[in-house]
């Protein structure tokens, strides 16, 4: 309320929030209404006299060393004490001290204040010029302009050590890894007979006692350092269970389920399918939900991030992505194209407050702890599952995939006259993408919009709303609107690795990306960083030398435009599933009569009376006759033949 934002090219001061709808008012006396979810999400909107957060590179920020970033982390709290007079920053909980109270002194007497403190603790070379220093530092390049900058240098962590002795090195704590607790001695002079061993005695100039000690340090694993023992957290967990939320986005629940539809894999094998999912726990309302192969291990919480934290309309690409995914996939949806890009334009996203995880939902790196301490996010332990006290997010979760999983089934297109699905992928239909916008459309149009048992006002236990609409309840309540990120943070908070750009373009995951921003960059060899999205395959992002994200499409993407590919797409499982059941059977009968080695022969392998069954199913027919001739008049097709393609009836699917 009283915040002055741009939007269509005007200046507008809010002036009252309810039901999920803005009121803004001119400076000329005009005034308006619009959704909330419309207002933050529409192009050119900003909170006037409010920047976006500087969000530090991942990659830079885990080459720093360990010193150098809880130095810079010291920095921030000190210079939120400064401006707000909260080291936590506004909004955070507690009372300003009296030298830091910013209704009794200036800025410039904080400062001073500050680099007193700062002096009385040890901390050399402190100034009230310094403090200022780097406060303006801060505003500007967020987090990163507080580290020292001849850390933020590329730097070895094995210094000048020879590359026999770091190998080594390495091979001796992988043979004490899971053993007795060893002191760093052991290990250095397990690592000099390896190198004796290997190499010859004296043929290697080992280095200096204190420099080998470093090295075994720089080598180790922080969660494993050589001469402590492992330790065990006994301590119970918090009693009173969590916290009620009063408003959108205050606390929100990462949760993950398994679903009962399987999908086809890269490799057209079926993979079991998990959900991990955010929810929002005031509103019910499902902020992000991510696919993914449930022995894959759990989903990265920046992916998580970047999907809850920055809506659709804004990430780069979305719109034709989303043409793509309608043009290759089912032919009865739940909406058409345009009605869905607005719904999905309403649809809420916001930064939360506070995530609670549970045990193994998402990877926590340290990349992701100091985004979410830029972006004032806490992070929280779900409490145990004892008995009585089931997570409620997970079990909501479980509602969903229950829901979505039959509603996955009841979405597959009828068979074609004379098409045989018996072997394709043992029953799975639905690749791993598809399935994935099929999600993303059932959760904006069925799941926010039904009414759920829990979103129920004790004064009104007869009227359940459902998630869209408690949202917008709750921010009329809450008289504030959670601001989600812009666009160009979506690459920024995924993942990142160092690929090459060559003449093809880039390689990853057996893919190829490719752009006219990458023609002046082929071939000049060096890696450039690449961001993607671990479960969606359609488009990376590559930082090129000017320091900004851009997208490259998948070279092949259009594919799902053309009719055919989908109907190669299910062949080629089919193809791929009778393949496997002939390496099956040729196994488990290897030593009967077909398929083995027979009493008085020399020839290994299956007979020719066995061999006639699959050359008549690559010929696409029975015995050599043509496919749909067979007597009866019925199409009679080998499971993982090829059928004569019916037009009419694949017309049909689309």
């Amino acid at each position: 309320m009283g915040a002055r934002v741009e939007f269509e090219g005007r200046t507008w001061q809010v002036s009252g929030l309810a039901d999920g709808r803005v009121y803004v008012a001119a400076d000329d006396g005009a005034t308006g209404c619009v959704l909330a979810a419309r207002l933050v999400t529409a192009p050119g909107f900003k909170v006037v006299g409010q920047a976006d957060p500087p969000i530090p590179s991942a990659e830079a920020w885990a080459a720093l060393p360990l010193a150098a970033r809880e130095q810079a982390l010291a920095w921030q709290r000190h210079i939120r004490e400064i401006e707000t007079g909260l080291p936590g920053g506004p909004g955070s909980r507690g009372v300003p001290r009296d030298e830091y109270d910013p209704q009794r002194f200036t800025l410039a007497e904080r400062e001073h204040a500050k680099a007193r403190e700062l002096a009385a603790l040890g901390w050399t070379k402190v100034s009230r010029a310094t403090v200022q220093r780097r406060r303006i530092a801060y505003h500007k390049q967020g987090l990163m302009g507080l580290v020292d900058q001849r850390t933020v240098r590329p730097r070895s962590g094995t210094g000048r050590a020879d590359g026999r002795v770091v190998a080594a090195v390495l091979e001796a704590l992988h043979l004490r890894r899971g053993r007795k607790a060893a002191t760093v001695k052991q290990i250095i002079d397990l690592a000099e007979r390896i190198v004796a061993d290997r190499h010859g005695p004296g043929r290697v100039k080992l280095p200096a006692k204190a420099s080998m000690y470093r090295l075994v340090k720089a080598l180790s694993d922080p969660a494993e350092p050589p001469g402590s023992a492992a330790r065990t957290a006994t301590r119970p967990g918090p009693a009173g269970g969590p916290p009620a939320a009063l408003r959108p986005s205050e606390r929100v629940q990462v949760a993950t389920a398994r679903l009962s539809v399987g999908a086809v894999g890269e490799d057209g094998t079926t993979v079991e399918v998990a959900v991990t999912a955010a929810l929002d726990q005031a509103s019910g309302c499902v902020l992000a939900a991510v696919l993914h192969p449930l022995q894959g291990g759990p989903v990265q919480l920046s992916v998580l991030l970047a999907e809850m934290a920055v809506p659709r309309p804004l990430r780069p690409g979305w719109p034709a992505l989303l043409e793509q995914a309608h043009a290759g996939g089912p032919a009865r949806r739940l909406m058409s194209l345009p009605d869905r890009i607005e719904a999905t334009a309403a649809r809420p996203t916001a930064v939360p407050e506070t995530l609670v995880l549970d045990h193994g939902t998402a990877g926590v790196t340290s990349a992701v702890l100091t985004v979410c301490e830029s972006l004032g996010i806490s992070l929280e332990p779900a409490p145990p599952r004892t008995a009585g006290a089931r997570c409620g997010a997970l079990r909501t979760l479980e509602v969903l995939a229950g829901l979505f999983s039959r509603h996955a089934v009841a979405a597959r297109p009828p068979a074609a006259a004379g098409e045989n699905r018996a072997d394709e992928a043992d029953g799975a239909y639905w690749s791993m993408p598809q399935l994935q916008d099929l999600l993303d459309e059932w959760i904006t149009g069925v799941w926010h919009q039904r009414a759920q048992e829990q979103l129920r006002h004790p004064l009104l236990p007869r009227a359940g709303l459902a998630p869209q609409e408690m949202w917008q309840v709750l921010l009329g309540a809450a008289g504030r609107v959670p601001l989600p990120l812009a666009g160009q943070h979506y690459g920024e908070l995924l993942p990142a690795r160092r690929c090459a750009v060559t003449e093809s373009g880039i390689r990853l995951g057996g893919r190829r990306y490719d752009d006219a921003c990458l023609d002046e960059h082929r071939g000049r060899g060096g890696r450039f960083e690449v961001h993607h999205h671990p479960h969606d395959s359609r488009q990376v992002f590559v930082r090129l030398p000017d320091g900004q994200l851009h997208a490259v499409p998948w070279a092949q993407g259009e594919h799902g435009l053309r009719p055919f590919d989908e109907l190669l797409r299910r062949r080629t499982g089919a193809v791929l599933a009778h393949r496997a059941a002939g390496a099956r059977a040729g196994a488990d009968g290897g030593a009967g009569a077909d398929g083995g080695v027979q009493a008085g022969s020399d020839r290994a392998g299956p007979s020719p009376a066995a061999a006639q069954p699959r050359e008549a199913a690559a010929r696409g027919g029975t015995g050599g006759a043509v496919p749909g001739t067979a007597s009866g008049g019925t199409a009679a097709v080998e499971p993982g033949g090829l059928s004569v393609y019916d037009a009419e009836a694949e017309a049909g699917q689309w």
